[in-house]
């Protein structure tokens, strides 16, 4: 079965403490660096989803500006 382009499959083991390592391909084609803060979305049917840390700036913004609209 060929992988379509632009998709990834990894897989991660959980450690002792409950930590994973998420593989060196998956850091560096997403630009995950030591420090970054990665959001964590869970659903008890579907699973886990790590999204893109940079697809987040919009909501933020679209977020903050609705509540700054409310304010004024």
């Amino acid at each position: 079965m060929a992988t379509p382009k632009g998709k990834h499959l990894w897989t991660a083991t959980v450690g002792e403490k409950g930590q994973i390592v998420i593989p060196k391909q998956a850091r560096d084609i997403f630009g995950i660096k030591p420090g970054d803060v990665l959001l964590l979305f869970g659903d008890e049917e579907l699973g886990i989803a790590i999204p893109p840390k940079n697809a987040f700036d919009s909501l933020f913004n679209v977020a903050f500006q609705e509540k700054d609209d409310e304010e004024k």
